[in-house]
């Protein structure tokens, strides 16, 4: 059976017990030896850390300390974010305190969008895809630990622990041409580049809109899985959503990639950590970016035609970016 370790964070947010813990419960040693790769990939989708947006870096820290204690070989990255305005993942490294991080324990930092880049071919709908990932995700590591946050997303209903990996993909062009097969491409990236662990960082989450805006909310605890899609279904039924009504959580599921919760050994009950009921409510200026993520033609025109600067500047006018990319 699956494994998912959930626990509460004390007041001091003291997160590297519980990792040691939870990697104990999912019986982490099984998994990998010392002689592992492992690679870390937090959500770090904005330039600045923001609470429920983007993981903790004290949780950052911890999943390092903890995975240490059983391989030294650990790297920790994401691929440059920002979409239509793209922005440096190195910035974000530096603003978040992350470089510093991997410097005091001695950790390899990349930047997924730099480096080595391995072609993987796959078929969807009739369809040939041919997709660009970074080689060190592909051939290089042994597993691969992601950490989301429980978050509500306007165009994809929730971001956790298979979507987290889309900033693996490292060309922010290529995941706008690629939204509108989300679930496939989804599935295909995640296998590609051995997606197995799950640590949840669910100290923040984040309601009513997302992925950039919402309202955080303080949820104090933390999950590991020895599965991500393990990690899907539990997390859906803390925030109460129905799984099946996320398009592409439904799709994975019907391809066997996440297992009922019936079938998952809990070390405690979902119901204690059930404190906030997670809704998403779209404003009228999503909606324009909802109907191009999921239409090819759509994308093309929002995101790559002679019209997507003047698009973009008409949307501004009733819509701050979520991000002044100019500022610094």
């Amino acid at each position: 059976m699956p494994r998912a370790f959930l626990e509460h964070l004390g007041s001091d947010s003291d997160y590297l017990p519980l990792m040691r813990q939870g990697l104990v419960y999912i019986r982490f040693g099984d998994l990998i030896t010392k002689d592992s790769k492992v690679f870390i990939k937090p959500n770090l989708t904005f330039p600045h850390f923001r609470p429920g947006v983007m993981t903790n870096p004290q949780a950052i820290e911890a999943a390092v300390l903890a995975v240490k204690e059983y391989t030294p070989h650990i790297i920790l990255g994401d691929a440059d974010s920002g979409g239509y305005n793209r922005f440096s993942m190195d910035e974000v490294y530096r603003k978040t305190g992350i470089i510093n991080l991997a410097e005091k324990h001695n950790v390899e930092i990349v930047n997924l969008s730099q480096g080595e880049r391995k072609t993987i071919g796959f078929c969807y709908r009739r369809r040939d895809f041919r997709l660009d990932l970074p080689r060190l995700l592909t051939d290089e590591i042994d597993a691969l630990i992601t950490m989301p946050v429980p978050k509500v997303h306007a165009n994809t209903g929730v971001s956790l622990s298979f979507k987290n990996q889309w900033g693996c993909i490292p060309e922010p062009t290529d995941r706008l041409k690629l939204h509108p097969f989300l679930q496939h491409v989804l599935l295909e990236v995640n296998r590609a580049i051995k997606a197995r662990i799950a640590i949840v960082d669910g100290k923040y989450g984040l309601n009513v809109n997302g992925p950039m805006k919402g309202e955080p909310v303080d949820l104090n605890w933390v999950l590991l899985t020895d599965d991500i899609g393990t990690a899907a279904a539990v997390v859906t039924d803390l925030m109460q959503i129905r799984l099946e009504r996320v398009r592409h959580l439904r799709y994975l599921k019907q391809q066997g990639c996440i297992p009922e919760l019936s079938e998952i050994e809990l070390n405690r009950s979902l119901a204690e950590f059930q404190k906030v009921k997670f809704r998403l409510k779209r404003e009228w200026t999503d909606y324009p970016g909802y109907l191009a993520f999921n239409s090819p033609f759509l994308a093309y025109l929002a995101y790559f035609s002679p019209l997507a600067d003047l698009l973009h500047r008409i949307l501004y006018l009733f819509r701050e970016p979520f991000y002044d990319y100019r500022r610094d």
